[in-house]
């Protein structure tokens, strides 16, 4: 910070320094962290990682246009090479030499038959047809016009070279670089200086590398703004259900009958064709539903209520129309509403390539840029192995710097395991380990030396088999010269490093000193509990005994999302099912996208679409779906586990209850830092004020009124046991579980807190600051919590994120529980521990992206082991000794 100006530093204001006496060797940082994805669609692998502005400067530059009408390459020429083709093709021929000013625009043009007529020109082709200019001349300005100078009638001759050489620089000009033959029999034949087809006379601009970008106005698909989908509201969203009247909630948006304006005006507009709102939707006839959806230019007549016998004459503009354009005017919650009733599909312009059709004709090797993006990483390098070979000379000299940063990035990508991504796959769409090897590719893109890069676990989401290529890209950074620190649970990263530093002994309060450290010889000698878990003297014990279920089963037949090979999915119910496979493999599409979705609009009527599938069986053996995702549990400073859990609301009763409290008249209200009344209202109950850096991430430093507590004076007053409600927040989940003994409700909540092996975190922890993986076990509680009905399936996304070994072996304990009631626990993993403590195991493969989306093998841990088809049962075999 120091390193700033004072002009810069005066914006960080009272930003804490961090608690430390001294630093010493710091040399400049650079922190990769896994939350900063970015939320924003048109962010891409491509566009993050860079190779997409090599290649959109690769196919301005090198790119070979064809017409999107014809088919035909398009040609530039010069004016002597379009002289050279008049003179050969057209000798003694009779020919008018037209200059286009106008094509395919509405309007009069009287100003411009004036301003041709100035310039010296006595004939004008308007719409094929060539007239006499004449005073006052106009055409009819409704109608769309094509409009070219006649410049000169010529009979091509060599001896006549310089005149007619002479006419063609002139048509240039005033055709602007276009210019037109008309042989006598009315044919005609293009030129141009730009790209044009000869044929059909469409002319591209002059290639730039924007007219590639789908962010950009010049190269993204006009229809869905360069986005590849469109958002509709379309008939069957707001109705789902025909055989409702209108009287009875059957158009979604305006729910049951109320005496509102709107009910009025449609149950005029019914009156008019003899029908009325408690007629069933399937009864209204098409073109009577179309004038409410869409509206219609004649008025309807609504009685006043205000002055009876009056009638209001107003025009109606149909439901869908009013919620599209709510939609483009209406408020962030207005949106947040008519997206309920919108539903996604793939844009009919582009077809999802996101560019304008200009854009998509431009090829090198007969692919177009977007043909590229679609590609996974381990395509595009075959595609690009050897392309000079298939380039033309001019091509080969241009493109030669551009492949080669090209061919280094993608290099890197490689090198993180992530040949399976394509470049067009949104940012937001990938794990939070993901994200993070894709900062360390394009880190390690940038070569720079001295440097300290810190990593948090950047082995998120990676498979067994992938470890081994990030642990070489980390050993790659080193050597270069720069140090790496990086926090990490994974035990091969551990024995790799140079250097171990162990904290602990024990989480939160009962943490922070460093406990064993050394090289992994050295720190294996240690007595430290990492070191137990690395040298053998601990490990995570499973049962041998593999349940059998309860004999029924789940299964989800002929997926085909995204990678998907038509595969048929078995969940033994009752037991703990894991799906593992490399990463990439189609674990996400399987589960979050295909079978989560089937499950929560069977269960919950959701929206959310499936992928692809034939059918699936089993539904009715399950009550209920829970997904537990590592999305985080709030975007802003005000959610934290004790809201999100639920149990603040129990504590906020409990404080409410106090003698002090009732003499005050306070009620539950008064507790939450959330409305006014008791909340700290310099910084509206946050306890952080938020500083906006103007060139950095923005800031959030304590609120200097109430010093983070959040409250106000007097509600700080309010003491259960002695301490207040802040005083409650601060309190760690461990010491709350022994603080509310007695208070079974929130005792209940806080528990499985701690049972999930979060007895560490504070209730009131800033959301913000929680991990992908604390984020999960807050969800993962707050659902233990609910009364479970021994019918639930319970879907959890890689729950090992940040655990240490003693950490997994609590969560085992907390899902091996879960099970035992008769629940089924379906668990995406890679963590090796998880996998071998299964009862049945579903393994996807055998590579990622394209190679990938079949199932290797399935069965228990052991029967996946002597599997030989099976990476993860090559991995999982030492394991189960």
């Amino acid at each position: 910070m120091e390193s700033f100006s004072a002009y810069a530093r005066s914006f960080i204001g009272n930003l804490e320094r961090p608690d430390v006496d001294k630093i010493n060797g710091l040399s400049p940082v650079i922190s990769i962290e896994q939350k900063t994805t970015s939320r924003n669609p048109r962010s891409t692998v491509g566009t993050v990682t860079e190779i997409y502005d090599f290649m959109r400067l690769l196919y301005a530059r090198a790119g070979e246009a064809y017409s999107y009408l014809s088919g035909d390459k398009m040609v530039r020429q010069s004016e002597d090479q379009i002289l050279d083709a008049i003179l050969t093709g057209f000798t003694g021929k009779k020919l008018t030499l037209l200059a286009p000013v106008v094509k395919g625009r509405k309007g009069h043009y009287r100003e411009l038959f004036v301003q041709i007529r100035k310039q010296g020109y006595s004939k004008v082709r308007v719409d094929g047809e060539v007239l006499d200019i004449t005073a006052k001349m106009q055409v009819d300005r409704f109608k769309i016009h094509d409009i070219e100078i006649v410049i000169d009638r010529i009979v091509p001759n060599e001896k006549d070279r310089h005149r007619i050489g002479q006419s063609i620089a002139t048509a240039m000009k005033d055709g602007k670089g276009v210019i037109m033959m008309m042989e006598e029999n009315g044919r005609v034949h293009h030129f141009s200086k730009f790209l044009m087809d000869p044929k059909t006379g469409l002319s591209y601009d002059e290639p730039a590398p924007n007219n590639f970008s789908f962010n950009s106005p010049y190269g993204a698909c006009p229809t869905c703004a360069g986005l590849g989908v469109i958002e509709e509201i379309t008939e069957d969203s707001i109705i789902p259900d025909r055989k409702l009247s209108i009287s009875r909630g059957a158009i979604l948006p305006l729910g049951e009958y109320r005496d509102i304006w709107i009910f009025k005006k449609i149950d005029a507009i019914l009156k008019r064709y003899k029908l009325t709102l408690a007629t069933p939707v399937k009864d209204i006839p098409k073109d009577v539903l179309k004038v409410l959806l869409h509206g219609a230019d004649e008025p309807v007549a609504v009685a006043s209520v205000k002055y009876p016998g009056t009638e209001w004459n107003t025009k109606f503009e149909g439901i869908i129309t009013f919620l599209k354009k709510m939609m483009d005017e209406g408020t962030d919650n207005t949106r947040k509403w008519i997206e309920d009733f919108t539903t996604t599909r793939i844009c009919p312009e582009c077809d999802g390539a996101r560019l304008k059709k200009e854009s998509l004709h431009f090829k090198i090797d007969n692919k177009n840029i977007a043909e590229l993006a679609e590609l996974n990483i381990n395509a595009l390098k075959t595609w690009f192995d050897g392309l000079e070979n298939r380039l033309s000379e001019k091509q080969r000299l241009i493109a030669t710097e551009v492949l080669k940063e090209i061919r280094k990035r993608i290099g890197f990508l490689l090198d993180v395991g992530l040949d399976y991504l394509h470049l067009n796959r949104p940012l937001r769409t990938l794990s939070g380990g993901e994200a993070q090897r894709i900062r360390l590719a394009t880190q390690i893109g940038t070569q720079l030396v001295g440097v300290l890069y810190i990593l948090d676990e950047p082995s998120i989401g990676l498979h067994a088999r992938d470890n081994v290529k990030l642990i070489k890209a980390l050993k790659d950074l080193r050597n270069l010269g720069n140090s790496v620190i990086v926090v990490e649970h994974d035990k091969e990263m551990m024995l790799e490093s140079d250097y171990i530093i162990d904290i602990g002994p024990g989480a939160g309060r009962h943490g922070g000193t460093v406990v064993a450290e050394g090289d992994p010889q050295t720190f294996l000698k240690n007595n430290s509990t990492t070191a137990k878990y690395l040298n053998g003297k601990l490990s995570i014990s499973y049962l041998k005994e593999r349940r059998s279920g309860s004999g029924e089963k789940i299964q989800l037949l002929g997926a085909t999302g995204n990678n998907l090979k038509n595969i048929d999915l078995e969940i033994p119910l009752g037991t703990l099912t894991c799906i593992t496979g490399v990463s990439g493999s189609g674990k996400s599409t399987l589960v979050h996208d295909t079978l989560f979705p089937i499950l929560n609009q069977h269960f919950f009527n959701a929206r959310t679409q499936p992928l692809a599938y034939k059918k699936i069986d089993g539904l009715k053996l399950i009550d209920k779906v829970i997904e537990v995702d590592q999305s985080p549990i709030g975007r802003t400073p005000r959610s934290n586990p004790a809201t999100y859990t639920g149990v603040f609301t129990d504590i906020r009763d409990l404080f409410a209850q106090m003698p002090e409290a009732k003499i005050r008249g306070y009620k539950t209200g008064r507790f939450s830092f959330n409305v006014k009344g008791g909340r700290c209202e310099t910084c509206e109950g946050a306890g952080l004020r938020l500083i906006e850096m103007e060139f950095l991430p923005d800031v959030h430093v304590p609120c200097e009124t109430c010093k983070g507590k959040r409250y106000n004076r007097e509600t700080l007053e309010v003491r259960f046991k002695g301490k207040s409600i802040s005083d409650v927040l601060d309190m760690t989940v461990e010491e709350a579980v022994t603080f509310f003994e007695n208070q079974p409700k929130i005792l209940r909540k806080i528990q499985t807190l701690s049972e999930v092996g979060l007895g560490y975190i504070s209730l009131g922890q800033h959301a913000t600051t929680l991990s992908g993986g604390e984020a999960q076990r807050v969800k993962l509680a707050t659902e233990l919590s609910k009364r479970d009905t021994g019918k639930t399936l319970y879907i959890l996304d890689e729950p090992t994120t940040g655990l240490h070994f003693q950490d997994i072996s609590h969560l085992l304990d907390v899902l091996q529980k879960l099970v035992d009631k008769g629940n089924t626990v379906l668990v995406i993993e890679h963590n090796m521990d998880v996998i071998k403590s299964a009862d049945y195991i579903v393994d996807l493969g055998p590579e990622g992206g394209g190679g990938g989306g079949r199932i290797i093998a399935q069965g228990t841990p052991e029967q996946i082991s002597n599997n030989p088809a099976s990476y993860t049962g090559r991995f999982l075999k030492p394991e189960l000794v």
